[in-house]
């Protein structure tokens, strides 16, 4: 196989993996958002694990799933077909720990905190491009140019980000109102 060829199936399978991973990352996302507001609304019985009067929060399953399948690729080095399977399995464990992601970057809190979605968003967006993009070897002046217009929109949207969170707080009001209702831990 030339090289040139090499770099076109790499990048095809770049692309293939990203699309394996975001496929199931966002999925697991939607459900486990709609899963919580069911809970906490109370229109479903509490599906949370307590551990000794504990709740687990489902970062930590994903955490888990994240550490099984980092191990699982190094060191059983799994086929093609298994390594599609495996990267939905870190599409899973991506969308369960970043969806709880503001509330291990500010130590507690609401469930609802905007920087939670807002990393979904993100690793969606990036998940999404690299699935999409041309071939490194086709990229061509207008590829370029919509990559640099992309790197300061993201760097507009990094700026813009940091300062929603003063702001934030006040949005979810309702939310954190209706998480605040539910039944005390068992």
């Amino acid at each position: 196989m030339t090289s040139e060829t090499a770099r076109r199936t790499t990048s095809t399978n770049t692309a293939a993996v990203a699309r394996d991973i975001l496929v199931p990352f966002l999925f697991t996302f939607m459900i486990a958002r709609t899963l919580v507001f069911l809970i906490v609304s109370r229109r479903i019985p509490d599906l949370y694990l307590h551990l000794g009067g504990t709740h687990v929060h489902h970062l930590n399953y994903g955490i888990f799933l994240l550490s099984a399948v980092g191990a699982y690729l190094l060191f059983a080095q799994p086929d093609a077909r298994k390594r599609t399977r495996v990267a939905a399995l870190y599409g899973v464990g991506l969308a369960l720990t970043f969806d709880e992601f503001g509330m291990w970057v500010h130590l507690g809190g609401s469930y609802w905190q905007r920087a939670s979605f807002d990393a979904i968003v993100v690793i969606a967006a990036l998940l999404g491009l690299v699935a999409a993009r041309p071939a490194w070897s086709h990229f061509r002046p207008h590829h370029w140019a919509t990559t640099v217009a992309l790197a300061a929109a993201l760097a507009v949207f990094g700026v813009l980000l940091v300062d929603s969170f003063n702001y934030a707080d006040r949005l979810l009001v309702r939310i954190q109102i209706i998480e605040q209702s539910q039944p005390p831990v068992r």
